[in-house]
C-alpha cells in the first residue's frame, strides 16, 4: 500500500508457489508478544482507540489526495465501514452510496516503535480473510510505515514501508514488498514498485500473513511457508541501516481503486469486507 506516490503493477522479482505445503519441523527461538489485538467485543463497535488511530477522509492532513495512490474511497469511522463483527474479528467493509461514492476503513496502530531487539527478530503477523468476489478495484492491505513518516508525510520512501500483504482485484495472489531509499523513482528498492514478491493462494478463507524482520533480512510468509526474502546485501548496508534504524507502525485498510488495481467497473460488488481475526507483533532475541 503506497504511502505517497502512485503505484504501478510491480515487477515480480521472485516467488515461491504456495499450495499448503508444510515445512519440516525445526527448532524456533522463543518469542515474546509485544502487542496484539484479538478484536473481541460486541458487534458494531469500533476497534479500541487505545490501540488504533482512525484515518479518515481522502488524505493525511496536508498530504497527497487519494492517499498518494489515486484511491477513490473516503475513509470513515462509521461502523458500517470499520467495526468488530461480534465473533472475534475486525470487519473493514467497502460501501457505495446511491450517488456512486465509495467509503471504507483504514486504521493504524497508536504505537510506532515496533522493531527488533539488537541481534533479534521481529514478527508482524495477522490472520486475514480477503474480500470474496468484490472484483475490480478492491485493494486490501496489511502493511507498515516507518515512524519518521508519521506527522511528516513527505519523506516516503526514505522512512521505509513494509507491505506484509496486498491483494488487488480479488485475484488469488498476494504480494509482499519493501519500499526504501531516498528517491521515488529507481533507487535501491526499485521504486516506485518496490522490491516485490508474490505467491498464489490455493484456497480462500483465513490465512496467516507475516513478515519476519531480522538483523540482515526480511522474509515474507503465508501460513508459515516463506515465499519472498529481501536481504541487506540487496539494498546495501547504508540503505538497510537507515531504513531500519527506527520503529514502525502497522496499518490495515481496504482501498477502492487506485493506480495499481485501477478503477472499479460495473462488475465490482459493493459491501465486501476484509476480516481480521488478529494482529500480533512478537520478538525474539
Amino acid at each position: 500500500m503506497r504511502a505517497f506516490p502512485s503505484r504501478v503493477l510491480p515487477v515480480v522479482l521472485g516467488c515461491v508457489l504456495f499450495a499448503g505445503v508444510v515445512p519440516a519441523a525445526s527448532a524456533t527461538p522463543a518469542r515474546t508478544v509485544l502487542w496484539s489485538d484479538e478484536f473481541d467485543g460486541p458487534a458494531g463497535t469500533l476497534p479500541a482507540a487505545a490501540n488504533w488511530i482512525f484515518d479518515t477522509g481522502h488524505s493525511y492532513p496536508g498530504g497527497a489526495s487519494g492517499w498518494g495512490n489515486g484511491e477513490l474511497e473516503t475513509y470513515t469511522k462509521d461502523p458500517a465501514n470499520v467495526s468488530l463483527d461480534g465473533t472475534g474479528a475486525l470487519k473493514i467493509t467497502a460501501t457505495k452510496d446511491k450517488s456512486g461514492q465509495w467509503a471504507s476503513g483504514r486504521i493504524e496502530t497508536q504505537r510506532s516503535d515496533f522493531q527488533p531487539a539488537p541481534g533479534g527478530s521481529l514478527r508482524i503477523e495477522a490472520r486475514l480473510q480477503l474480500p470474496d468476489g468484490g472484483g475490480p478495484g478492491y485493494w486490501p492491505a496489511f502493511w507498515t510505515l516507518g515512524a519518521p513518516f508519521r506527522g511528516n508525510y513527505t519523506n516516503w520512501p526514505q522512512a521505509g514501508e513494509i507491505d506484509v500483504m496486498e491483494n488487488i482485484n480479488s485475484q488469488k495472489i498476494v504480494h509482499g514488498t519493501l519500499h526504501c531509499g531516498k528517491t521515488e523513482s529507481g533507487g535501491p528498492c526499485r521504486e516506485d514498485t518496490g522490491l516485490t514478491g508474490q505467491t498464489p493462494l490455493a484456497t480462500g478463507g483465513f490465512h496467516t500473513y507475516a513478515v519476519e524482520w531480522g538483523p540482515t533480512q526480511l522474509q515474507w510468509s503465508v501460513d508459515g511457508v516463506p515465499y519472498w526474502t529481501v536481504t541487506e546485501s540487496t539494498v546495501g548496508s547504508s540503505t538497510w541501516k537507515s531504513t531500519f534504524a527506527h520503529g514502525y507502525f502497522v496499518l490495515l485498510n481496504l482501498a477502492i481503486g487506485g493506480d495499481w488495481p485501477g478503477k472499479p467497473t460495473k462488475s465490482t460488488v459493493a459491501g465486501k469486507s476484509l476480516l481480521v481475526d488478529y494482529v500480533r507483533v512478537s520478538r525474539s532475541g
